[in-house]
């Protein structure tokens, strides 16, 4: 068995989401699901709340906890992920940034 070197070691420093970096055209959608999804998780953790008690608190399906539990946030838009976090915490708070430096060109019109 032989012994990791630091010489054996490429380091590589990542754009802070993770879907961008390996290419996603969605990826700031992916990582904005995500991020409430993490938020979502902490509260029901916070409260000790498992699926069943978060649908009863919130309106929401039990398989909608369970489905942010493990990811699978395919099916659910931005917008009803904040609509699950408000009704888990009246308090919390979104913050959305748009980095334009990142952004497509707008169209142009032309004429023709």
């Amino acid at each position: 068995m032989t012994a990791m070197s630091e010489k054996n070691v490429e380091l590589a420093h990542g754009s802070g989401n993770v879907f961008r970096d390996f290419g996603d055209p969605h990826a700031d959608l992916k990582q904005a699901k995500a991020v409430l999804a993490a938020r979502i998780i902490a509260v029901l953790d916070d409260r000790g709340l498992a699926a069943r008690e978060a649908a009863s608190l919130s309106g929401f399906a039990a398989t909608d906890f369970s489905r942010i539990r493990n990811a699978d946030l395919g099916r659910f838009t931005l917008d009803r992920l904040m609509k699950v976090l408000a009704a888990l915490d009246a308090n919390a708070r979104v913050t959305v940034k748009v980095d334009l430096s990142r952004s497509a060109p707008a169209a142009t019109s032309g004429s023709g």
